[in-house]
C-alpha cells in the first residue's frame, strides 16, 4: 500500500467571538454570525477546526445545531448541548460554519469562536489487505498531538455511525498520545479510520501511514 500522508495544524490563533461576538438569543432560530470571520453569513476558517461556544449563564436545556464544511467540501453538522457559564467545543473539525441553529431563548449572552484544537483529515484503511500499520508522526515548530483510531464507520451498509457520533479511542502506545516530539508507531490490526488530533500549538503534526500488502490469495 502507498503511504498515505495527513497533517493536522497549523492554526491561527484561537478566539472565542470571530464566529459571533457576545450577545443575547430571544428565542428558537438560526443565530447571526458576525465575527472577524465571516463574509455573507459565512464563517471561513484557515483550517479545518473545532468550533467553540461561549455562555455566561446556565445553557444546559439548550442546543445549536451547527452546520458547515470540513476540509473535503462535504456538508457536516452536529447538535452541541450548551453549558453552564462555561466553554463547549465541536467535535467535527469546521472549515467553514454556515449556520447555528439555537433551540431556545438564552438566559445569558453566547459567543462562538475557535479553540486550539483540531483533526486531521481520517485514513481509512484496507480490510481487505494485511492488517499491520506502520506510522510516523513528523511535528513541525510546536505542537502537541495524539494518535486516535476508530472502528467505527459512517458509511458502514449495516450499522452506520455518524460521524459526531463516532467513538474516537487513544493509541494505546503512549509515544504517540499526548506528545509534542517525532515520533513512530504501529498497528498489528488495523482499525477502520485513523486520525491525527492537534491538542495545542501553532505548528504541524504530520503523519504517514502505510499499510502491508494486499494478503495472498
Amino acid at each position: 500500500m502507498r503511504p498515505i500522508i495527513v497533517t493536522a495544524g497549523p492554526l491561527t490563533s484561537a478566539s472565542a467571538t470571530n464566529i459571533r461576538t457576545a450577545s443575547g438569543v430571544a428565542g428558537a432560530g438560526n443565530l447571526t454570525l458576525n465575527g472577524s470571520l465571516v463574509t455573507a453569513g459565512v464563517a471561513i476558517l484557515d483550517a479545518a477546526r473545532r468550533i467553540l461556544f461561549t455562555t455566561t449563564a446556565n445553557e444546559t436545556t439548550k442546543t445549536i445545531l451547527l452546520a458547515g464544511t470540513n476540509w473535503a467540501g462535504d456538508l457536516i453538522s452536529e447538535t452541541v448541548t450548551l453549558v453552564n457559564a462555561s466553554t463547549v467545543a465541536s467535535v467535527l473539525d469546521y472549515k467553514t460554519v454556515t449556520s447555528a441553529y439555537c433551540s431556545a431563548t438564552l438566559t445569558g449572552n453566547l459567543s462562538i469562536g475557535t479553540n486550539g484544537v483540531a483533526s486531521s483529515p481520517w485514513v481509512m484503511f484496507d480490510s481487505w489487505a494485511s492488517p499491520a500499520i506502520a506510522l510516523q508522526v513528523a511535528v513541525s515548530g510546536t505542537a502537541n498531538y495524539t494518535v486516535q483510531q476508530s472502528l467505527d464507520d459512517p458509511n458502514d451498509p449495516t450499522n452506520p455511525v455518524a460521524a459526531a457520533s463516532m467513538a474516537w479511542v487513544n493509541s494505546s502506545d503512549t509515544n504517540v498520545v499526548g506528545v509534542a516530539a517525532t515520533a513512530q508507531s504501529n498497528y498489528a490490526f488495523a482499525p477502520r479510520y485513523a486520525r491525527i488530533l492537534l491538542n495545542s500549538g501553532s505548528g504541524t503534526a504530520t503523519a504517514t501511514f502505510i499499510q502491508a500488502e494486499s494478503v495472498s490469495l
